[in-house]
């Protein structure tokens, strides 16, 4: 008798459990048949957040759709003029036009002089024509990046680029000026290190293809004495792996910089608290779909 007693409490008590654990079945079922993974706003977040997208640059320069700088920035990359028609700045694309034009034909035309005469001021003039050309398209990128309006400030997406325009230009619109002189004084001292190794690399390997000749040409200065073409030989792969350690150290600054402004920029908004708080105690566990809750232990984390 006690033993049925003992079992039909325990079914009544139980039986609240099993009833909503089957209805978290029967809801999970009716979900998973109901769902739309079709999801058309879903869809559309994860376009706009792509680094580059066709659809939302052209529309964003229809002004049919919010801009991205990044999205921006690249699209103007080839595009050129893109985010001066964003920025509703219509006057300034016969600037940035009529300059690159002109850098490039003024350009072509004196290479055509250089190749005519062979006199090499024309080829330095079409030299500083072409990198005429390339900053008139800078100025158009720092142009875009610079007037795009952000409701934030700073805006991790105008830090990073303003870093891949010009090295600590980020860290200046974020606010951390102290950081300029250190990636300077980094890309710096790797530019320096470059030229020269580079130059020394250039002398030993002259050094090595000189004697390496079978016959002497009266007219091919001489290495000084003393250096011999095994030594040559070294110096020249000395010199030349220490070229590629500068320019693989220069390039390392310049990315760990733009890096550095991207996430100072995000962590503006970022508080620590001293106060910090760490709590153990007993609760009840309802996993999702479980036959039943189950107790446990919980870990509380406060900062």
């Amino acid at each position: 008798m006690k033993l049925r007693i003992i079992s039909f409490l325990a079914a009544v008590l139980l039986a609240p459990a099993v009833l909503h654990g089957q209805a978290r079945d029967d809801q999970f079922k009716k979900d998973a048949f109901s769902q739309n993974y079709a999801d058309t706003s879903k869809q559309a977040k994860t376009d706009s957040s792509q680094l580059f997208s066709f659809k939302q640059y052209f529309g964003s320069l229809a002004h049919k759709r919010p801009g991205n700088v990044q999205n921006l920035f690249i699209g103007s990359t080839v595009f050129v003029g893109g985010g001066q028609i964003y920025n509703r700045q219509y006057w300034k694309l016969p600037v940035v036009y009529g300059g690159i034009g002109a850098g490039v034909g003024m350009g072509i035309h004196f290479n055509n002089q250089y190749k005519a005469t062979g006199d090499a001021k024309y080829k330095n003039y079409s030299t500083l024509s072409y990198v005429g050309a390339g900053l008139v398209w800078w100025g158009s990128l720092m142009d875009m990046t610079t007037c795009f309006k952000s409701d934030s400030r700073p805006d991790p997406g105008k830090s990073t680029l303003y870093s891949v325009l010009l090295p600590g230009l980020g860290q200046i619109y974020n606010g951390e000026y102290w950081k300029v002189p250190i990636y300077w004084g980094a890309i710096a001292a790797g530019v320096h290190f470059y030229r020269d190794n580079r130059k020394n690399y250039e002398r030993f390997k002259t050094a090595y293809e000189v004697l390496s000749l079978d016959t002497v040409d009266p007219d091919v200065e001489r290495p000084p004495e003393g250096i011999t073409k095994e030594n040559s030989l070294y110096y020249r792969n000395l010199y030349r792996r220490y070229r590629d350690y500068a320019i693989l150290g220069t390039a390392l600054a310049y990315v760990i910089q733009i890096v550095d402004a991207n996430v100072f920029a995000y962590m503006q908004d970022f508080e620590m608290d001293d106060d910090i708080t760490f709590r153990m105690e007993p609760t009840v566990i309802t996993p999702d779909y479980a036959a039943a809750p189950a107790v446990g232990v919980g870990f509380t984390l406060r900062f």
